[in-house]
């Protein structure tokens, strides 16, 4: 793993999967990534936007040999959102990092130098913007779109029958 120079960013920056999950096992600790905040009818401790890591920014940055229509909503493989979220929501929101969008190249597997040379600068760009980025606006957990202690959303919030990992990004567009 590797860190960023500017200190007022300090992303996590994870090299591969044996990367992240070593992180996950040193990080995740009772008391720290989990199991901290008032346990109540009212708040259900402080995580997924809340939380010991709340105010640092995460982002993925993943490579895929497949195209990018292989990753779309009617790709063989789902959206890329879709696949990251676990990852996303699930280890990175819940401590209470700003998530941002990842950043991703495709069809790396078949990139000649001046394919590599544009996704350098693409990612270049994105570095370059990390503390302005706005994260993925996912719903806190105790912001009242979750009913307490079922932590299931509120039937009001979404369309009806509506479900998936949309459902838990914040309606109006921003993170709160």
């Amino acid at each position: 793993m590797g860190r960023c120079p500017d200190p007022a960013v300090s992303p996590l920056v994870v090299h591969d999967a044996r990367d992240l999950k070593g992180w996950v096992d040193r990080v995740y600790a009772y008391g720290f990534a989990y199991g901290v905040g008032e346990h109540s009818d009212a708040h259900w401790g402080d995580r997924f936007g809340e939380g010991t890591l709340a105010g640092k920014r995460a982002m993925l940055l993943v490579t895929t040999g497949g195209w990018e229509q292989h990753y779309s909503a009617r790709g063989i493989n789902g959206p890329i959102d879709d696949l990251l979220f676990p990852i996303n929501h699930g280890i990175l929101y819940y401590p209470g990092y700003d998530v941002l969008p990842p950043f991703v190249a495709y069809r790396v597997d078949r990139l000649d130098q001046a394919g590599f040379e544009i996704v350098a600068e693409r990612l270049r760009g994105r570095m370059r913007t990390l503390a302005t980025t706005a994260p993925i606006p996912y719903r806190p957990q105790n912001g009242g779109d979750y009913q307490i202690p079922s932590l299931q959303l509120r039937p009001e919030l979404g369309e009806a029958g509506a479900s998936g990992f949309a459902l838990h990004l914040n309606s109006a567009g921003l993170a709160d």
